[in-house]
């Protein structure tokens, strides 16, 4: 009638496991500390359907297990309603999406809630749980209190990065408004990942035994990925984040027009940066960010990209500089240390400080015309013989 992962014995060998897993071990033993001081009560049972599992509701089972309320639950595996009734929480069968009582399918008529706060993708089960805990999950990886506005951050990046994928793959949602076939297959992402962990129709074993020991391993896989997102960001993200934010504030300091950025110490601010603008209503947008390379201990201006996710700059370090290097750059620059400029205009260099800051100053100074008329002559033959071959070409 139905499949539990059979008590305590496969139970403790999931939480063994997560417990001596390096990149597991924070979570568990908060959980287990918090299990251990509690009061001795009934084991919370957690259920969700048997059969053929996928990511968002093994992922919604390893969340909801490092929660207070449910930590170290037992997961039960039925599409029984008289058994789910009996349970403390349900994830992704039921037909039931109430709170209030713990239950969280996604797959009812009339369902769609969504993430909120701009999120529009109708949320798995593993987003229910992630809406309801995931500021608790976040809080407990922080040591913070969960109504701390870094938590909120956190909680809308992971959600944005990790989560919200999950959900849109769960619920069919394409990635891109296209009826177009994809250019290439991608079987690589978390959710094919898990989907791979399910019995293989030729495994002479199907009993409900190994389908259990089979998803306590795609609980595993999803679980580690999710805590990996999170402690990236908390101690990778929300630290590069701040960075950024202090040295946009420093930007009237560095040059009059504050569209020049130097970072006081190098770190991701590429997305951070568009964010952080939106944000603080910064007009005009940076166009260039100035940082010192750590293994030469040369400075880097870099043009900012229109987008985060475009190659194209807001402004191009300027077209006559393009392609030359060390003193011929210096030379046309007229600002001595110049190493490089590539030949897109995204990126150069200089020896000093005051010298990137100086190809910074003066690429802002350049005009689109100007660069443009520059451009122009760099390109127009200037010999007979060039315009021989000019003409032999066209």
């Amino acid at each position: 009638m139905f499949s539990v992962a059979k008590g305590l014995k496969n139970n403790l060998r999931l939480f063994n496991f997560l417990m001596t897993n390096p990149s597991l071990s924070s979570f568990s033993a908060a959980s287990a500390s918090a299990s251990a001081s509690a009061s001795p009560t009934p084991k919370r049972l957690v259920g969700t359907h048997n059969g053929s599992f996928h990511c968002d509701e093994a992922l919604g089972c390893f969340m909801i297990r490092l929660t207070t309320k449910f930590s170290a639950a037992e997961i039960v595996r039925t599409r029984d309603p008289k058994v789910l009734e009996t349970l403390d929480a349900v994830l992704d069968v039921g037909g039931v999406y109430d709170p209030s009582r713990d239950r969280y399918d996604h797959h009812q008529k009339g369902f769609e809630e969504v993430f909120g706060h701009g999120f529009t993708t109708k949320l798995s089960s593993a987003g229910l749980i992630y809406k309801h805990y995931g500021m608790e999950l976040i809080a407990k990886e922080l040591q913070l209190d969960d109504r701390h506005p870094d938590v909120h951050r956190l909680s809308l990046a992971i959600y944005k990065s990790f989560m919200e994928a999950i959900d849109a793959i769960d619920n069919g949602i394409n990635q891109f408004d296209t009826d177009q076939p994809p250019r290439y297959v991608n079987n690589t992402n978390l959710s094919a990942r898990v989907g791979r962990l399910n019995l293989d129709w030729m495994d002479p074993d199907q009993s409900p035994e190994q389908e259990n020991e089979a998803f306590q391993r795609a609980m595993a896989l999803a679980g580690s990925e999710f805590l990996d997102s999170v402690r990236f960001h908390a101690r990778s993200w929300l630290p590069a984040r701040s960075i950024v934010m202090e040295c946009l504030a420093e930007r009237q300091g560095i040059d009059r027009s504050g569209e020049i950025m130097v970072l006081s110490r190098f770190c991701p601010w590429k997305l951070h940066l568009h964010e952080l603008e939106e944000e603080m209503k910064i007009d005009p947008p940076i166009k260039y960010v100035l940082y010192q390379d750590d293994r030469s201990k040369h400075w880097r201006v870099q043009a900012v990209a229109i987008s985060p996710d475009k190659f194209e700059s807001r402004k191009p370090l300027p077209s006559q500089w393009r392609g030359l290097r060390d003193e011929e750059l210096s030379k046309e620059a007229g600002i001595p240390g110049c190493v490089f400029v590539h030949m897109s205009g995204f990126i150069g260099g200089n020896q000093t400080y005051e010298g990137a800051l100086s190809m910074a100053t003066a690429a802002l100074k350049i005009t689109p015309s100007e660069d443009l008329k520059c451009n122009q002559l760099d390109e127009a033959p200037t010999t007979e013989l060039q315009r021989t071959e000019k003409r032999q070409k066209s």
